[in-house]
């Protein structure tokens, strides 16, 4: 037992006085932070270890703060800062990002789809207007607001980790001098907002049709505008252009029921938060993703691209001049590198593994969640049989007494269709993404032979494919 599991299993037991029954890590994200499910006989929750003392007491504070104004966020039950662990309510699993790549068909964004958008940004406003209420902003993290200074920091992030990693060549001195003047432009509006920082599909959940919300602890004194273009700009959902304005336009309607406000100043700033939320983005896509080479996050860069481009060449209103950042980002669909990236991206990828039931189903290496997962120990183990106890299921004798079986032809035939009809459905949606996995005793003669042929069977498709056995065989 690993040491977040037992510090989240002992606050577990001392909330609730029962024993954690059973644990499941959940996909990891972009941050540090470790999700668990953990389930007792009476209660199912979500533990959290996160070893940033001063974020960890910003989310609780948030929490409470947000559940005094009953807005949707989970319920903390229990917490113990000085070690890194809370758990806090379950919601599920699926979230807003889920349900768009259900619905979505190519550019067919459905009514449905904009409904529930139109749901989460009036949710948003009561964020922003409720939620900043006595909000105590000295416990924010990093800062208590987005201003000059969280404005450059993310200027700078997308400089150093997006365009020098993509090899984009700037003059230094004078994207300095567009990114101070542009910081200077973006804090003349009003910031006495709640700004929830990180609001996008990914952080919005579905439960039975309720709206909830999590991941907030970067949020800080800001901008209406800046959420609002998060959510609608969000990358991986790639909501058509004319759905945006769609759903601008309701929230700017939904907005005039809380405040008072100047539609025409609103719109003069709306496009650089656009901006500047997009460049941050891409900040995270290049750190994530070139440095840290988690690939799943440089499968979005080709949708910030796109982004990008249709803002530079429709115009964006900007009434500032930025010739030196907009020459840059000019460039950015041109760059080699990043093309390639794209040119791979809509090819999909397909993870397969074997692995150990006595350990854990492996994650979704894409932070997906989700996958196929096959339980092959129904089948006849050849590991019963002393002269196959050494060997895997990639060894020749191993196969030669796999494919004497009739169930085990059978069961591969039924993985074969289920598979190939989902990579089929996988291409059509443009999915990126897919994970398949074989489970044994130990990992070692039936899961790894499924794996192994699986791998050999998907050969005849337009995908990329790899293997893993997780055992080591």
């Amino acid at each position: 037992m690993n040491k977040e599991i037992k510090l989240l299993n002992n606050l577990f037991s001392d909330k609730f006085k029962e024993k954690v029954v059973s644990s499941e890590q959940l996909p990891e994200s972009g941050s540090s932070r470790k999700y668990y499910r953990l389930i007792s006989k009476n209660h199912k929750v979500i533990g959290t270890y996160n070893d940033d003392f001063k974020e960890n007491v910003a989310f609780i504070v948030l929490s409470n703060h947000f559940t005094s104004k009953k807005l949707h966020v989970p319920e903390i039950y229990a917490h113990d800062i000085l070690k890194g662990v809370y758990l806090q309510e379950d919601f599920g699993d699926e979230v807003l990002l889920d349900r768009v790549e259900l619905l979505r068909n190519d550019d067919n964004f459905p009514d449905e789809l904009t409904d529930v958008y139109k749901s989460v940004l009036e949710e948003l406003i009561r964020f922003q207007i409720h939620g900043n209420d006595g909000l105590d902003y000295a416990y924010c993290y990093p800062r208590s607001a987005f201003d000059k200074q969280s404005i450059m920091w993310d200027l700078n992030y997308f400089k150093y980790f997006f365009l020098k990693l993509a090899e984009i060549q700037f003059d230094e001195q004078l994207l300095e001098d567009d990114f101070i003047a542009f910081t200077n432009f973006l804090s003349q509006t009003n910031t006495d907002y709640f700004l929830y920082r990180d609001f996008q599909s990914k952080n919005i959940m579905l439960k039975k049709d309720k709206i909830y919300f999590i991941d907030y602890q970067g949020g800080r004194r800001g901008a209406l505008h800046y959420d609002v273009a998060s959510l609608l700009y969000d990358s991986k959902a790639n909501i058509p252009e004319r759905v945006r304005e769609i759903l601008k336009n309701h929230y700017l309607k939904s907005l005039g029921k809380y405040i008072k406000f100047d539609v025409n100043d609103f719109n003069k700033y709306y496009h650089a938060y656009v901006l500047i939320r997009i460049m941050q983005a891409m900040g995270a896509f290049g750190y994530r993703g070139f440095f840290e080479r988690k690939t799943h996050f440089l499968q979005s860069i080709p949708y910030a691209l796109k982004d990008i481009s249709n803002l530079i060449n429709n115009n964006i209103y900007l009434p500032i001049e930025l010739p030196e950042l907009i020459r840059v980002l000019k460039l950015l669909p041109k760059s080699n590198k990043l093309n390639k990236i794209s040119g791979s991206n809509n090819i999909l990828k397909v993870s397969i593994k074997s692995f150990s039931y006595k350990k854990q189903i492996p994650n979704d290496p894409s932070g997906n969640g989700g996958g196929f997962v096959f339980d092959c120990r129904f089948l006849e183990n050849p590991g019963n049989i002393e002269k196959y106890k050494t060997l895997c299921g990639k060894d020749k004798e191993v196969i030669d007494f796999f494919e004497k079986k009739k169930d085990v032809k059978s069961f591969l035939k039924s993985v074969f269709n289920i598979t190939k009809n989902a990579v089929k459905n996988y291409q059509k949606r443009k999915f990126t993404n897919m994970s398949i996995n074989f489970g044994g005793n130990y990992g070692q003669h039936r899961s790894v032979y499924c794996a192994k042929k699986t791998f050999d069977f998907l050969q005849n498709f337009d995908i990329i494919v790899d293997t893993e056995h997780t055992e080591g065989f």
